[in-house]
């Protein structure tokens, strides 16, 4: 039905432009003494003659009102009778409609559009009667002696999870918490977080998200949440159905407490944020947000007003416009002053940082002005540095402060343990040591040249992006039939081994050579220089039935499946074993030398105990090293010895001497990574002396 008829006169009030959004109006602002139904609303809306908002205050009727000034492309205006509660949306009009207007009655319209635009800096977002409104948000929340843990770079161990995914079938988890915020920091789950020993979790986005009209047409949803809608709102259904029921504010009090019981436990919380596009899609889809208030400016064109797309989900934000960085700055510092976040994963980061010409700038304003900024400075900065577009790899070169995904690492570990195994294993040839050996030293060359050291690696194996750890050891192609593209989805080079059959299987020696990679792969990521980030799930040995694109499955192919199976407990143990031995080892390496500086710390020898020769390291039929590691006060910490042959090899350890010219007599083998660690951890050998290692397989060595 059409609701009355409101006046929305366009008088010039004594609004203000900034700051942005739903915000307390300034004292001199009239209306007498503050009031807290009294708002200064403000949308950057350069695209539009002319703005509305429509609002709806807790059990009252929808009321609009024009916003009457216009500042630099700003619309604002002071709103009467807007509590905290009250929900909102805004529509342009233009300068030939007569006022008054009468209230849309927010049905969808006959095309199945959106009736009201949201507020780019909306604090929540509301989904009921078809359409979606933002709602006014209190700050209110008894944080008490809550503090950041400050982890510093070079103890951190990432572990990338999901809300949903995490909880959602853990049985010590009760029923209702599964799969919220709240679940995410239940005792349980904290428990296995502290016994793992990570430092920080990265969460996978849990800004408000839609799903794609191509995945609500196959009856599935956007699981991972790459496809945001709203940069400051918390994605609604991650909350209890307590929350939800209860409203925006239960639920974004519920994230809170997440936050404050996971840093209680000394756990930082990172997020995973999409910057890059927003869920409007391309210029064909409907309006929600940006698109109804100034598409031109908000998103990325050419000269002739088309979409240039990079990161392959029809539009890209324009950073080379000032309204959108400080969009982006605005909700970054938002969630570190109101949420307490402690870091952020810029997906797709390299759009975030092309310049007018198209081109990665590691210069381009928007990381000027997080370099500059106290508050945004002070978090880690974790970049995905690449996107789809021309030029878009660019691991190694974002500047100072910001850390890599390091995709050199990925590869390096991959194809010495898997696909080079394969190929040796099938009468071919492998790689030689070199690019594992580059992988385990943090990749220093790569970040030399952008002044920063091996801290700016942050290395993995996996991610939530492709082969969980126990499929890359068994599966040599993608399986991802479910997600409804015929197999055409997913990454095709995965530099994966099934070791000699494809899926589950019940054969155990293969079984045992599989759990023998996994072990391979995971000291590799823990003994290495840089940041180590675990997924989820692969310390319990999980697995997504072959399926490396699983972003479009939320159910258990894809949620972390807590069953005890000796397979899940002996990666589990390991994988304490390898966090806690990273620990021991590099708790006084000196993560920040860089590269010139190297052979202070690291040593590198051939199984005969000779330093690594370039033949040696070039040779694709030598498979085997030792990496003896220093530290920040000059005595040695550990030797790692890599097998990467068929066969069993014995190694001289290297002749080391003391500061004071004796010889250095003893290395204790904490552990192997062969299936006779039991049999062997705590042995003894004599510097200069020779021991076995198993073929393919690493042992780890005490000085």
């Amino acid at each position: 039905m059409v609701m009355p008829l409101f006046d929305t006169a366009s008088t010039m009030d004594a609004s203000t432009a900034l700051p942005l959004g739903v915000s307390v109006p300034r004292p001199d602002s009239g209306g007498g003494h503050a009031s807290q139904s009294r708002a200064n609303v403000a949308v950057y809306a350069p695209g539009v003659a002319s703005l509305e908002i429509a609002y709806k205050a807790p059990g009252g009727e929808w009321q609009l009102k024009a916003l009457p000034n216009v500042t630099h492309g700003v619309h604002h205006g002071i709103v009467e009778g807007f509590p905290v509660g009250s929900r909102y949306g805004f529509r342009p009009t233009s300068k030939e409609e007569s006022l008054p207007l009468s209230v849309p009655t927010l049905d969808l319209d006959d095309d199945g559009g959106q009736p009201l635009l949201l507020d780019p800096y909306g604090r929540a977002v509301d989904q009921r009667e078809g359409f979606l409104t933002n709602v006014r948000m209190a700050t209110d929340f008894d944080w008490g002696s809550d503090a950041r843990p400050r982890t510093q770079w070079r103890n951190t161990i990432i572990y990338e999870a999901h809300v949903r995914g995490q909880s959602m079938l853990h049985p010590d988890v009760p029923e209702e918490l599964r799969g919220t915020y709240a679940g995410m920091a239940h005792p349980a789950i904290i428990e296995h977080l502290k016994s793992l020993g990570v430092t920080s979790v990265q969460l996978l986005p849990v800004h408000f998200h839609l799903d794609e009209p191509h995945l609500q047409n196959l009856g599935l949803t956007n699981y991972w949440g790459y496809n945001t809608a709203a940069f400051f709102a918390p994605h609604p259904s991650y909350a209890t159905e307590a929350a939800q029921g209860a409203g925006p504010q239960a639920i974004q009090d519920e994230f809170k407490g997440m936050v404050k019981l996971l840093h209680a436990a000394g756990i930082e919380v990172i997020l995973d944020v999409v910057y890059n596009h927003t869920a409007e899609g391309g210029p064909d889809r409907p309006a929600l947000s940006f698109r109804g208030l100034g598409e031109d400016k908000y998103y990325r064109t050419d000269g002739h007003g088309r979409y240039l797309d990079t990161t392959g989900c029809g539009n890209s934000l324009n950073f080379g416009e000032p309204r959108v960085v400080q969009l982006v700055l605005d909700s970054l510092r938002y969630w570190v002053d109101e949420f307490h976040i402690d870091g952020f994963r810029f997906d797709l980061a390299v759009t975030l940082c092309r310049n007018a010409a198209n081109e990665f700038d590691p210069r381009h304003p928007f990381l000027v002005a997080i370099a500059a900024d106290p508050v945004l400075s002070d978090v880690k900065l974790i970049a995905e540095p690449w996107d789809v577009g021309y030029g878009g790899w660019q691991t190694g070169r974002f500047p100072g402060g910001w850390v890599d995904w390091n995709d050199h690492f990925r590869d390096g570990v991959r194809s010495f343990w898997l696909s080079d195994r394969a190929a040796i294993e099938g009468g071919g040839h492998g790689g030689s040591v070199a690019k594992l050996a580059d992988a385990l030293s943090g990749s220093a060359g790569l970040f030399e040249g952008s002044g920063r050291s091996r801290l700016a690696s942050l290395n993995f194996v996996t991610s939530h992006d492709g082969f969980t750890l126990a499929d890359l050891v068994s599966y040599d192609r993608k399986h991802n039939e479910a997600n409804g593209e015929q197999n055409r989805d997913g990454h095709g080079d995965n530099r994966s081994y099934n070791h000699g059959f494809e899926g589950r299987t019940e054969d155990e020696a293969i079984l045992a050579e599989r759990a023998q990679s996994r072990r391979n792969l995971m000291a590799s990521l823990m003994i290495s220089m840089g940041v180590p980030m675990i997924t989820a799930g692969d310390e319990l040995a999980r697995t997504q039935q072959g399926n490396n694109n699983a972003y479009c499955q939320d159910n258990p192919l894809a949620w972390i499946d807590w069953t005890r199976t000796p397979e899940s407990h002996e990666m589990l143990r390991s994988t304490k074993r390898y966090v806690r031995l990273r620990k021991e080892f590099l708790a006084s390496q000196p993560h920040d030398f860089p590269v010139r500086d190297e052979q202070s710390y690291l040593y590198w020898f051939d199984e005969s105990g000779e330093p690594m020769s370039m033949d040696r390291w070039n040779d694709p039929q030598h498979r085997v090293m030792q990496l003896l590691l220093g530290s920040d006060d000059g005595t040695l910490a550990g030797l790692v010895v890599v097998n990467g042959s068929t066969s069993d090899v014995k190694i001289t350890l290297p002749q080391l001497t003391n500061d004071d010219g004796t010889p250095h007599r003893m290395f204790e083998l904490r552990l192997t990574t062969s299936p006779l660690h039991e049999l062997r951890q705590g042995g003894i050998v004599a510097s200069g002396e020779t021991d076995l290692v198993e073929a393919n397989s690493i042992n780890i060595y005490r000085t």
